[in-house]
């Protein structure tokens, strides 16, 4: 009987958790963030040095803490969830509508990369900007093949991809680890380690609830950290139409494609967004999707009511394979650096990288720059010209924030569309 009370006694400790931070929360939080990011924003396009300096060193403190947080909350969540129901035929449920939905809206995104790509039509940069841009490549990387990506995802050490926030490593040590706890023998031991584990979760989401209160702060640096960076103009000359492509691409994804899904499964996509606002926001600045998961695991329950078993299987897994902002990225900015190094851009050439981007997406972790690195070692496996991705760094910042919110507002959506899907059978289980 145990075996059957911890899950249930766990969610309710962790709404208990979230619900006293939802007290405070709401219309005067996000009134309260709004405020911070428009203070950080004036005071950052200001310029002041020590200002920026101030800016600086608070948003590190909160992106360290995001990613102090993030690792222990994927494993746990992941491990929670399939020791629970990795012997019942729900996991099956909720992970297949995650992969269809996740797929579907991927490949959407990369379209309309596509899309917008043929339309604006970026033109080439000059060889003097391209040449002077390959000394910024990171050289390490630039030789990197695209296996060693998948490579790296199987861990020889327990520890290392946790010393070293490598998502995708521990997300396949997690869910060894749980479907070993829901398939091995029902003993004591068993239940004094799930025990161990869901206090350890509970422990989590008392330290997100710290975080969330004292969030504006990280709000009101990270405004002013990126206000600072605008004014100091990063999108100059030929890179325009390109970053044009890239943003165009990401906001049209955002605002019109998912409301579109959210509609479709009869969910209102103003009202999720604004529940989702507090991830949103997070993901903006902090530039990863793994640091912004337990804000996004709060949000999802605590505002949009996701039932926790389906929150936490889907979003976990949702911040390694559900990348749609990271699609559209790879896929235009690989047409962009193919078409400067003078390779021939067929039709079917171009459909063929669309699929390959969605998949070399879904096998990126989300971390800050991921897709930058992921598309830098595409390029140099197929023989491009990586000295354009030179170019494309100064402006990635602004890029990666953009396409980081848009990858946790996907996750958000197939999450709550998970949850509507399988709302009736999940209660009657």
């Amino acid at each position: 009987m145990a075996d059957k009370k911890n899950p249930s006694q766990v969610n309710d400790k962790a709404r208990e958790i979230i619900e006293e931070s939802r007290k405070q929360s709401n219309g005067k939080q996000f009134i309260l963030w709004m405020a911070a990011l428009v203070i950080g924003g004036a005071l950052g396009w200001m310029n002041n040095p020590s200002l920026n300096e101030l800016f600086n060193f608070i948003a590190t403190i909160f992106t360290r803490m995001f990613q102090f947080i993030a690792v222990p909350t994927i494993a746990l969540a992941v491990i929670t969830t399939l020791s629970a129901l990795g012997a019942k035929k729900d996991t099956k449920r909720i992970f297949a509508h995650t992969l269809v939905y996740t797929l579907l809206t991927t490949i959407c995104s990369a379209a309309v990369g596509l899309a917008l790509y043929l339309w604006i039509a970026p033109g080439n940069l000059p060889a003097d900007v391209v040449g002077a841009g390959a000394a910024q490549v990171p050289q390490n990387l630039g030789k990197l093949s695209y296996y060693d990506h998948f490579l790296s995802v199987v861990p020889n050490n327990i520890l290392y991809p946790f010393l070293s926030g490598n998502v995708l490593s521990v997300l396949f040590i997690a869910a060894a680890v749980g479907l070993a706890l829901a398939f091995m023998p029902k003993t004591e031991n068993r239940d004094v380690l799930l025990k161990g584990i869901n206090g350890l979760q509970e422990v989590l989401f008392t330290l997100i609830r710290a975080i969330l209160y004292v969030l504006p702060v990280g709000i009101l640096a990270f405004a002013g950290q990126l206000a600072a960076q605008i004014e100091a103009g990063v999108i100059v000359g030929a890179l325009g139409k390109y970053t044009a492509v890239v943003i165009g691409g990401n906001l049209l994804q955002f605002f019109i494609v998912l409301p579109l899904f959210l509609l479709a499964r009869g969910l209102n996509p103003v009202d999720i967004m604004k529940k989702m606002s507090p991830a949103l926001a997070v993901a903006l600045f902090t530039k990863s999707s793994a640091a912004t998961l337990p804000v996004t695991l709060a949000s999802a329950e605590q505002n949009v009511k996701v039932n926790p078993r389906v929150s936490r299987f889907v979003l976990p897994i949702c911040t390694t394979i559900n990348m749609n902002g990271c699609a559209a990225f790879i896929l235009v900015t690989s047409l962009f650096v193919m078409q400067n190094s003078g390779m021939n851009l067929t039709t079917d050439a171009m459909i063929s990288w669309l699929f390959v981007a969605v998949l070399a997406a879904i096998g990126n972790a989300g971390v800050p720059m991921g897709c930058y690195f992921l598309t830098l070692s595409l390029m140099s496996s197929v023989g491009a010209s990586i000295g354009i991705m030179g170019v494309i760094l100064p402006i990635y910042t602004i890029i990666d924030m953009i396409e980081t919110a848009e990858n946790v507002w996907s996750d958000s959506c197939v999450c709550a569309m998970t949850n509507k899907d399988l709302k009736g059978v999940l209660e009657e289980d």
